[in-house]
């Protein structure tokens, strides 16, 4: 299975301890600030935009915050230029690492990116080393308590490229701009659905499967995650189920 789909999980379930510390919201506040300065303020038009607000609100952000988000992005108030950045590097075991940022300074997130590597195991690698490993995804993560027929028969009508099972959750695969119909499709379909995004997937893996190594990679992850100019972090790891599983459980 995926690490990575893990690790997402993992943080999806941390998500309202971050929410009380802030961060979370800030960082969906960003992206939908961002979305609407790139491609305007309507939903309807801009599925990026609504990907983000639909995020943002499965997190409970005020729907009030989130309207203040999109009008600093259309530039109805006032707002911050955001810069988006991709750092490549490498984690412990040699897993490929993509971290993606949202900054109105390149010289602390580069900084900040290029410390946290270092004092964990990894390094910074040159543009283009790592990213070719990777292919930008929608993602929705469904519970495996629904049916997989049921589910299968909603979102790929709906025009879902692939469904996962990844233990725990249903991974349905999309092209990024058909993420929004087929999320709607399925809470159209009465299924839950327990985050939907988009993503950077690997392509290819590299397995990781001493748990000591598995650890220090995880504790790098969370802690560029952590970052506050850092809005995802993806991996091309392969760890085996029992390993993640006990690493949730901790």
């Amino acid at each position: 299975m995926s690490g990575h789909s893990k690790w997402a999980t993992i943080k999806h379930k941390k998500g309202a301890a971050d929410a009380k510390r802030g961060k979370l919201f800030a960082k969906l506040i960003k992206q939908v600030e961002v979305a609407a300065r790139t491609g305007g303020g309507d939903l309807d038009s801009n599925p990026t935009l609504r990907t983000m607000f639909q995020k943002a609100r499965d997190n409970s952000v005020p729907l009030d915050t989130i309207r203040n988000a999109v009008k600093r992005g259309t530039g109805e108030l006032e707002g911050v230029n955001y810069e988006t950045i991709t750092y490549e590097g490498y984690a412990p075991g040699g897993v490929a690492l993509l971290i993606e940022c949202l900054t109105d300074n390149r010289n602390r997130s580069s900084g900040d990116v290029r410390s946290t590597l270092g004092k964990n195991g990894g390094s910074l690698a040159e543009p283009g080393a790592v990213a070719w490993q990777f292919e930008r995804k929608g993602i929705v993560l469904v519970p495996t308590t629904v049916d997989e027929d049921e589910l299968m028969m909603v979102a790929l009508e709906a025009g879902a490229e692939d469904i996962v099972n990844e233990g725990e959750m249903w991974r349905v695969t999309t092209d990024p701009s058909d993420l929004p119909t087929v999320r709607e499709a399925i809470d159209e379909g009465g299924i839950t659905v327990q985050s939907a995004d988009v993503a950077m997937l690997p392509t290819s893996t590299v397995e990781v499967a001493d748990a000591g190594q598995v650890k220090q990679l995880m504790k790098l992850m969370d802690l560029l995650d952590d970052l506050d100019d850092v809005q995802d972090v993806h991996g091309n790891m392969d760890v085996p189920d029992e390993i993640m599983d006990a690493i949730a459980a901790e």
